[in-house]
């Protein structure tokens, strides 16, 4: 199988400090991929590094077999690799509609402009249809300040898939979610996402979370991946245990979840 996305030895120092060193991973088409790991382990810097957001001190990266070291975020977007954030990166002032229309113009011709949304009959059908595959279409003209979080979130990642990317990088979807919304948020990306055919990168701290939605799993620890393999062997690994979920740790089965 060819690889879609792969990382070979890429490493990030600041100074003294080392944020992340041999990271060796080969991402396929149509993956979904979790990655876990405390905080500081290395995650979000592979995440910038892989974006362009962050330069790596060493190593590659390989998007469809050509480097993509050195290229700045939006030639990395219009490459095919796109990503959300943990904090949504949006217009609260303005609507949801205008949210997506101005997005579409980034990803139209790369540049950015508050004054571009035009409200074309075309633009809004489209607009309609994205937010319909993430649920989200009933608030297209409500301003996104006084929208949900969850629904702020299934925003954010419905724009990051405008450009129709091969690898989408989701920085902790279900941060500040509600618990008793992250598994219907989940299931609503999930399967926009499949319908797409894109591979999916998550982070996530939230282990059953990770352990329903992802079939692989990155374990990082301390600026490297300690396990690599099935989502269900990597959480069994002994060394995973101790040292990224913790032994205390209960994941509870899908059963459990919904008496939960």
């Amino acid at each position: 199988m060819n690889a879609l996305l792969e990382t070979r030895d890429l490493a990030k120092g600041f100074g003294a400090i080392t944020a992340a060193a041999e990271i060796n991973v080969v991402i396929n088409a149509a993956e979904i991929v979790g990655v876990i790991g405390s905080n500081g382990a290395g995650k979000t810097t592979f995440i910038n590094m892989v974006t362009g957001y962050l330069p790596p001190s060493s190593g590659e990266i390989l998007f469809q077999g050509k480097s993509i070291v050195g290229k700045k975020p939006r030639q990395v977007m219009h490459a095919g690799i796109s990503r959300s954030f943990q904090v949504a990166q949006l217009f609260p002032e303005l609507t949801m509609l205008d949210n997506v229309l101005i997005a579409h113009g980034m990803v139209a011709d790369g540049q950015l402009s508050l004054w571009r949304p035009l409200k074309t009959p075309q633009g809004v059908d489209q607009a309609k249809a994205l937010l319909a595959d993430y649920d989200i279409s009933e608030y297209i003209d409500e301003k996104v300040a006084v929208l949900p979080q969850g629904v702020r979130k299934l925003l954010d990642i419905a724009l990051a898939m405008l450009g129709e990317p091969k690898v989408l990088l989701l920085d902790e979807p279900t941060s500040g979610v509600a618990i008793e919304d992250k598994f219907e948020l989940m299931d609503t990306v999930m399967g926009a996402l499949r319908k797409s055919g894109a591979a999916v990168l998550f982070v996530e701290h939230d282990m059953e979370v990770i352990a329903r939605y992802s079939t692989r799993l990155l374990a990082f620890y301390d600026g490297r991946v300690l396990a690599d393999g099935p989502t269900h062997e990597v959480m069994a690994n002994s060394k995973v245990q101790e040292l990224v979920i913790g032994n205390h740790l209960e994941i509870k089965k899908p059963k459990e979840l919904a008496h939960a």
